[in-house]
C-alpha cells in the first residue's frame, strides 16, 4: 500500500531570491542535518538567457536504522537522486527526489516547491509531498515504514529551521536583498545588495497570512457554516499553529489530505478546519476511518439542516423556564464553560410536555453554540481552543430522573452527539453526585466514546472546592453562587413542569410511533381481584432487576415475589389468547411455596415509579401489580368469580405502562467508582473500579 504525506504551506516572509540564496548553502552537505552525509552534482544545464537552471545531484544519506537491518541489507548509506528545476523568470523552484538504493523493493518519492506567495510578492511559500511504497524489504517492511515516516517528520521539522539559519548567516554577511532576475542586457551584470530586510526573528512572529485571515473573518460569525474552499485554498503552517494547535508533521499531513479529499468530493465546499481536525482526533488520525466518520456526519447535517440551526431554532418558552443549563464564562484553560443543573431539572416533565425531538434540537443548538464560542475564545486568548468544559451539578438527582422514556431520550441524544460532535468536550466535572448516579451511569456510559469517558471527573461529597477540586479547573471568581461561589449565575433553577402542560397520552403515542419503530414500553390492564404478573427467571445471584412504570389510570399495589418453583402458565381462552397474566397458583402458600422479597407499596394514578432489586438467590421472580381500593380489599389472591365480575365493571380497572430490565452482576457492580467511598475529591471514572451496592435488596419510588 502506498503511504502519502503532505505538508502544509510554510510561508517565509522573505523574497524568493533571498530564500534561494539561503537554500543553495545547504549543499554539498549540511551540518544541521547529520544524516545528510554528502552530495555531488552529476549534471547541470542552464538556458541561454539564464532564466532556468536544472541541477541533478546524487545525495548520500545515513539513515538511522537498526544495525541488524543495515547488516542484512549490506549497506551503510542510501543514495538518492535529486533534480532541482529553478525558474528565475517565474520565481519557482521544483525539487524531485527518488531513491536509487533498493528501488526494486522500496519506492520513495518526494516533491517540493518554492513559489511566490499569491498575495504578497515579497513572501515565499514552501510545500512538500512524499510517497512511500514498500514492496518487500527482507521481512522488515513495518520497520522500514516507521523509519521512513520518522525521516519525513524530521525533514519537515528541520526544513524551516535550516532556511532561517542560513538567512541569518546571510544577514551577518550583509546580504539582505537580492534583485529579481531580469533578461540580460549585457554580460557581467552585478548583483546589488541593500540592507533593507527585517531580521528573520521578527519575520517568524508575523501573524497568519492575509488569505487565511480573510477566510477566518468571513467564517467566524457562524461555527456550523460551511465555508468555501478550492484546491488552491491551502493551509499554511502559521495558521495551523495559531488556530489549530501544535500538530506533528504526520498529523498535519493527515489534516491536509482529508481536507483535499473534501475539496474534491464536495465541489469546493468544506467544513471548517477545526471541525475536520476533531474527526481526525476521534479516529487517532487514521485518515480512512476519519473520512468515513466525517462523511456520515456531513450527510446527517445536510439532511437535518444543522448548519442553519442557530439561525432558525426558536427555543420554546417552556425550555427557557425549566431547562436548567446555560453558558457561564470559561475555565482556567480558556475553554467555554457550560453548566447543567441536572438534579434540578424535571426531565420527565420536559419529555412529557415537549417531546424527544424538541430536546434533541435544544442539545444540538448547545453544541453548535459551543463550536462558535470555541472560535471566539481562540481569538480572545490567542491560543487554539477546540473544546469546552461541562460542569454538571447533580444535587437533587433521584430516581425520578431515571424515568424510562427520559433515559431513552437521553440515550438517543448521546448517540447523536457522539456521532456528530466528537472531541468537543474537554472535561466533564460532575459535582454532588448522589448514590443513585451509578445506576444512571450504568445506562448511559456504554454509548459514550472511551476517550470521552476518560474526561469525566466525579465528586460525590461537598468539599469540591478543596485541593484537587473545582478550583483546579475553574477560577474562584466565576464559580456560581449555588456552588458556594461569588459569581451570580442566571441559569434557571428549574422546578416541576406543570402537568397541565403535559401532552396527552395519544399525542405521546403518536410522537413515539413517529420516532421509534418499536416501543420499549408495554401496556397492561389490571382488574379488581385479577392482578397482572410478570415472570423473570434469574440464573445468577446478585443480578439486578430494574423496573420503570407509569400509572395512567387507577391506583395499584406493587409487589415482588420469589419462588424456586416454576409458576403455572397463564390460562388461555377458547381462541388461544391469555385471559390474564396470573402466574401464582391458588394453591401456593405464602412463606412456603413463594416469598415476598420487597415490601409492597401503593402507586397512585398519574405517578411514575422506578426502582431496582439486587437478587439474593437464583430462581423465579414475579413482579405483581394489583388493583387497589380505598377499603384495601385487594389483599388476598383472586378467585375466578372475582375475575369474571371485574371484567364487567369498567370502574374496577387500572392501567399501567411498564418496562423492566435485568442487569448482570458484573455489569452493575463494575460500572463506575463507588460514590459511597468517594468523599475527598475528584476521581476519574474507570472500567476497572467497582460500585458497591447499598444492600442486597433496594427499591426507590419517585413521584
Amino acid at each position: 500500500m502506498v503511504q502519502e504525506y503532505q505538508s502544509p504551506v510554510r510561508v517565509y516572509k522573505y523574497p524568493f531570491e533571498l530564500i534561494m540564496a539561503a537554500y543553495v548553502r545547504r549543499f554539498p552537505k549540511c551540518p544541521l542535518i547529520p544524516v545528510f552525509v554528502d552530495s555531488e552534482i552529476v549534471a547541470q544545464n542552464e538556458s541561454e538567457d539564464g532564466s532556468t537552471l536544472v541541477t541533478e545531484r546524487r545525495c548520500t544519506i545515513d539513515i538511522e536504522a537498526p544495525r541488524l537491518l543495515k547488516r542484512i541489507s549490506g549497506v551503510d548509506y542510501l543514495y538518492f537522486t535529486q533534480k532541482n528545476s529553478l525558474n528565475r523568470r517565474d520565481r519557482t523552484l521544483h525539487i524531485e527526489v527518488h531513491n536509487e538504493s533498493f528501488s526494486s523493493r522500496v519506492v520513495v518519492r518526494e516533491c517540493c516547491r518554492y513559489t511566490v506567495h499569491p498575495e504578497n510578492e515579497d513572501w515565499t511559500c514552501f510545500e512538500q509531498t512524499a510517497s512511500l511504497d514498500i514492496k518487500s524489504f527482507f521481512g522488515f517492511e513495518s520497520t522500514a515504514e516507521k523509519i521512513a515516516m520518522k525521516q519525513y517528520a524530521s525533514s519537515i521539522k528541520k526544513g524551516k529551521e535550516i532556511i532561517e539559519y542560513y538567512l541569518r548567516e546571510l544577514e551577518e554577511e550583509g546580504v539582505t536583498y537580492i534583485p529579481r532576475w531580469t533578461p540580460p542586457v549585457a554580460p557581467g551584470a552585478v548583483t546589488q545588495r541593500l540592507p533593507t530586510l527585517p531580521p528573520p526573528s521578527a519575520a517568524r512572529d508575523v501573524p497568519l497570512s492575509s488569505s487565511r485571515d480573510g477566510q477566518q473573518s468571513k467564517a467566524e460569525s457562524c461555527p456550523s457554516e460551511i465555508v468555501a474552499g478550492s484546491p488552491d485554498d491551502k493551509l499554511d503552517a502559521d495558521y495551523i499553529r495559531r488556530y489549530l494547535g501544535d500538530l506533528t508533521p504526520l498529523q498535519e499531513s493527515c489534516l491536509i489530505r482529508l481536507r483535499q479529499w473534501l475539496q474534491e468530493t464536495h465541489k469546493g465546499k468544506i467544513p471548517k478546519d477545526e471541525h475536520v481536525l476533531r474527526f481526525l482526533r476521534a479516529r487517532d488520525f487514521n485518515v480512512d476511518k476519519a473520512r468515513e466518520f466525517l462523511w456520515q456526519s456531513l450527510t446527517w447535517r445536510k439532511q437535518h439542516q444543522v448548519d442553519f440551526l442557530l439561525d432558525t431554532w426558536e427555543k420554546p418558552q417552556l425550555l427557557q423556564d425549566y431547562y436548567t443549563g446555560g453558558w457561564h464564562h470559561h475555565d482556567r484553560d480558556g475553554r467555554p464553560l457550560y453548566i447543567l443543573r441536572l438534579g434540578q431539572m424535571d426531565t420527565k416533565g420536559l419529555v412529557r410536555a415537549l417531546g424527544e425531538e424538541v430536546l434533541l434540537r435544544q442539545v444540538l443548538s448547545i453544541n453548535e453554540e459551543g463550536l462558535r464560542r470555541c472560535e471566539e475564545n481562540t481569538r480572545v486568548f490567542g491560543q487554539p481552543i477546540s473544546c469546552w468544559t461541562c460542569l454538571v451539578d447533580l444535587e437533587g438527582l433521584n430516581m425520578r430522573h431515571l424515568w424510562r422514556p427520559g433515559i431513552k431520550a437521553l440515550l438517543r441524544i448521546i448517540e447523536v452527539v457522539e456521532a456528530n460532535y466528537p472531541e468537543t468536550l474537554g472535561r466533564v466535572l460532575i459535582l454532588r453526585a448522589p448514590r443513585v448516579f451509578p445506576v444512571l451511569w450504568t445506562l448511559v456510559s456504554p454509548l459514550i466514546d472511551e476517550n470521552t469517558r476518560k474526561k469525566f471527573l466525579v465528586y460525590a461529597g461537598n468539599d469540591y472546592q478543596g485541593p484537587g477540586g473545582l478550583l483546579d479547573y475553574i477560577s474562584r471568581e466565576v464559580i456560581p453562587d449555588f456552588l458556594r461561589g461569588d459569581c451570580m449565575c442566571d441559569i434557571p433553577e428549574g422546578g416541576l413542569v406543570p402537568k397541565s402542560l403535559y401532552r396527552t397520552e395519544e399525542e405521546l403515542e403518536t410522537e413515539e410511533n413517529r420516532l421509534l419503530t418499536d416501543s420499549i414500553y408495554k401496556s397492561a390492564s389490571i382488574f379488581k381481584g385479577a392482578p397482572y404478573e410478570m415472570l423473570i427467571e434469574i440464573t445468577e445471584a446478585s443480578s439486578v432487576i430494574t423496573w420503570d412504570f407509569d400509572v395512567p389510570k387507577g391506583d395499584v399495589i406493587f409487589n415482588i415475589y420469589h419462588s424456586k418453583r416454576a409458576p403455572q402458565p397463564p390460562k388461555k381462552d377458547a381462541l388461544g389468547g391469555a385471559v390474564n397474566s396470573q402466574l401464582i397458583d391458588r394453591s401456593w402458600l405464602l412463606g412456603q411455596d413463594y416469598s415476598m422479597v420487597e415490601k409492597a407499596f401503593t402507586c397512585r394514578e398519574g405517578e411514575s415509579v422506578q426502582g431496582s432489586h439486587v437478587t439474593r438467590w437464583p430462581g423465579f421472580y414475579i413482579l405483581q401489580w394489583r388493583f387497589h381500593s380505598a377499603a384495601g380489599a385487594a389483599s388476598s389472591l383472586p378467585r375466578v368469580d372475582d375475575v369474571l365480575a371485574s371484567l364487567q365493571v369498567s370502574s374496577h380497572k387500572c392501567k399501567i405502562m411498564y418496562y423492566t430490565e435485568v442487569l448482570a452482576s458484573h455489569d452493575f457492580r463494575g460500572s463506575m467508582t463507588s460514590l459511597e467511598s468517594c468523599q475527598s475529591g475528584f476521581s476519574q471514572l474507570s472500567g476497572v473500579t467497582t460500585f458497591s451496592s447499598q444492600s442486597n435488596a433496594s427499591s426507590t419510588v419517585s413521584r
